[in-house]
């Protein structure tokens, strides 16, 4: 892709940012932030709203026609390995999206998109219909493994490509079955990386183990979007679409586009699914921990902290390997209900920097396996120490 070529898709989704286009959202993960309380205005106020004022962007034909090729490109490679899903359960029917993995007809999907199906069909954008299979979850990942019985003209997989080159910023296209309508797509940009959502699957004490190594994406992602692909500019899967984080909705309850949208990386897949296709299931490394993502200034002096970059433990599992490994929690009382000091922050692993839970996380679930032991790097009573943990599976 040339450098004209790359501005001009640039141009295309500031217009789309500043309002252009408006699409409704699925929320899996709703937002409770509340929204600053409204300002009064003195009824002798007088209030002037500037004018709305449009601006004309020149784009040469052809240089328009280079950066359309480039979608439609993307496009015609990649759709012809998506698929829509359609599900029966004693709750009703449902919807949502695939793609193909592999010619042994192996479609990858989310879990939540099959969970408690008793019918299922997937549809190929050639109109082959056939039922499938499903023959493995993971419901860490929210991943599932679909097995269809087709022609193998019918199955064409898509290309996998490498989550650790994505960067924030980078252009990624969304291809799926939003409401119902096939093979449609949208284009938006890798928002962050590294962000951790609830699993799908409970600890022994009622709590949600966490998903990690999550691609933000301000992409719109529908009801129907979830387990089809999120793809970069070469036409290479990156992620799988799982869910939008939103609070807004329609009249009718519909969920609105708030251009928040997460994917699990493909990294995570490719390590994921061909253990759900051998064994049926993924083991993940295991830690015995919960940290807080990242903590505040004010939280921070309240630990009696110097430097707050890191992840800070707030419970360590008993007989767990972190707890072998003598890794502490703190215990201490604080003004912040449930915040205690004197734990441990972890501030690297195996000589790499962690500023954030999410980056200690996405490095166990994409770099090592249960039995696998690691160098956390610690500030225990402000002072760094080295801490030698052999990683457990999830129990």
């Amino acid at each position: 892709m040339n450098k004209k070529t790359l501005w001009l898709l640039i141009t295309l989704l500031l217009l789309v940012s500043v309002g252009c286009i408006s699409l409704p959202t699925f929320s899996l993960q709703p937002d409770t932030t509340e929204a600053p309380p409204a300002t009064a205005v003195p009824t002798s106020a007088v209030v002037i709203q500037a004018p709305v004022q449009s601006v004309a962007v020149e784009i040469d034909p052809e240089e328009l026609s280079a950066m359309e090729n480039v979608l439609v490109g993307v496009y015609n490679r990649v759709n012809p390995g998506v698929v829509a899903i359609q599900t029966l359960s004693e709750m009703g029917g449902s919807q949502g999206s695939g793609f193909v993995y592999d010619m042994q007809g192996h479609i990858i999907t989310n879990y939540h998109v099959v969970e408690g199906a008793t019918d299922l069909e997937v549809d190929f954008p050639s109109g082959v219909k056939v039922r499938g299979e499903v023959i493995g979850t993971d419901l860490d990942s929210d991943i599932a493994v679909i097995k269809v019985q087709v022609d193998p003209n019918a199955l064409q997989p898509v290309t996998l490509g490498d989550s650790d080159d994505v960067h924030i910023g980078q252009m990624v296209i969304a291809i799926g079955n939003p409401f119902g309508l096939s093979s449609s797509m949208t284009l938006g940009i890798v928002s962050a990386k590294g962000r951790t959502l609830d699993s799908m699957r409970q600890t022994t004490q009622g709590q949600n183990f966490s998903a990690g190594d999550i691609i933000q994406t301000d992409a719109a992602i529908n009801p129907g979007n979830s387990g089809g692909p999120l793809i970069n500019l070469k036409g290479e899967v990156i992620g799988v679409n799982r869910a939008i984080r939103t609070t807004n909705m329609t009249a009718v309850g519909e969920p609105t586009n708030s251009g928040i949208g997460f994917a699990i990386s493909i990294n995570i897949v490719k390590r994921v699914v061909p253990g759900i296709i051998e064994n049926g299931k993924y083991d993940y490394p295991y830690l015995g921990i919960s940290a807080l993502e990242e903590l505040s200034l004010l939280q921070q002096e309240a630990l009696g902290m110097r430097d707050a970059t890191g992840a800070y433990v707030v419970e360590v599992v008993s007989g767990g390997p972190g707890d072998k490994a003598g890794l502490k929690a703190g215990t201490k009382t604080t003004p912040f209900v449930g915040l205690f000091s004197g734990g441990d922050l972890i501030v690297g692993v195996d000589g790499r920097p962690v500023r954030v839970f999410g980056e200690l996380l996405s490095y166990l679930m994409t770099s090592k396996s249960p039995g696998d032991t690691i160098t956390l790097t610690i500030m225990r009573a402000n002072e760094k120490k080295d801490i030698e943990v052999t990683l457990g599976e999830r129990p």
